[in-house]
């Protein structure tokens, strides 16, 4: 039971919500000396229930993209868990997970807002993270079949958590919070795309309209090159802001891992699938290293 839980909500991967999360309070702390605990620990609850309900979401809503992908090759990036498909839970079941988790965050929400006074943002900013994340698979909005859910992953596991962890702590947003977001979005918008490509087989077969399917794998390829490197042009900018110089050197093998990821789609790498799940695996590493350097270098 608890395995089956485990898969469904993907729990290693939550990681990519939470550190920029943590990164936004660390700078908070950094820039205005306050840290409220009890604030930071209910919002690190509350991305965890929006993120596991927006999991939970993929699962019942691409059942039949994820059962093709059983069929034509899984992979550790692609497919989600494959528990619905497999008849081992009950999708109704797991949609009520899903409304439950919500409804949870936003009883969290509402304490921080108007028990713990954080600010007047407070609901807004995490229902902006509920339309974005919760519907990204869920209909009726669904913005993955709408070639916009991969600006809306950016957002929510980009922008959106850095904010808010500093807006929780401070009543405001620094500037600051946007260049230090822009690389982490950056990122994880290449996590999204190059897992995309894994599952351009199925996704076509179940007319899911993402972006690699909306416009080809060559033309995908060339964003996620741009993306690349618009997150690295735009680090050393961000420590210019306020940040130690010297974290440059902790963001060194994440950048030569993601000019490596880079070159390696740009030359066509993806079409051999092998090379493709290292890409999805260099991609992951990079999106979570911009995040843990953000975090160390705040903390020096």
């Amino acid at each position: 039971m608890m395995k089956k839980w485990i898969l469904l909500l993907r729990l290693p991967f939550q990681f990519s919500g939470v550190l920029p999360f943590i990164a936004g309070s660390v700078l908070a702390l950094k820039l205005t000396k306050t840290f409220d605990l009890p604030v930071f620990v209910l919002g690190v609850i509350a991305v965890i229930f929006i993120m596991s309900s927006s999991n939970l979401n993929g699962e019942v809503n691409d059942v039949i993209e994820d059962g093709l992908s059983g069929k034509l090759g899984m992979s550790s990036f692609s497919g989600g868990s494959q528990v619905i498909v497999n008849g081992e839970e009950d999708p109704k079941k797991v949609n009520l997970v899903s409304w439950l988790l919500i409804i949870a965050a936003l009883i969290i929400g509402l304490l921080l807002q108007f028990y713990f006074k954080t600010g007047p943002w407070t609901l807004v900013l995490g229902l902006s993270g509920i339309i974005t994340g919760f519907y990204y698979s869920k209909y009726p909005f669904r913005w993955v079949n709408r070639g916009i859910g991969e600006l809306f992953i950016a957002y929510s596991y980009g922008w959106l958590p850095v904010a808010v962890g500093f807006y929780l702590q401070a009543g405001t947003i620094n500037p600051l919070v946007h260049w230090i977001s822009f690389p982490i979005a950056c990122s994880i918008f290449n996590v999204i795309l190059i897992n995309e490509f894994l599952d351009y087989a199925p996704d076509s077969q179940a007319g899911k309209r993402n972006l690699v399917v909306r416009l080809g794998k060559n033309k995908s390829a060339a964003i996620y090159a741009i993306v690349a490197i618009a997150g690295i042009f735009v680090f050393p900018f961000s420590l210019s802001k306020g940040i130690s110089p010297a974290v440059l050197l902790f963001y060194l093998p994440v950048g030569i891992l993601s000019v490596i990821a880079m070159l390696m789609v740009a030359s066509g790498k993806y079409n051999d699938r092998d090379l493709l799940e290292r890409v999805c695996l260099i991609t992951i590493l990079v999106n979570l290293g911009t995040n843990i350097v953000y975090v160390a270098g705040l903390l020096i």
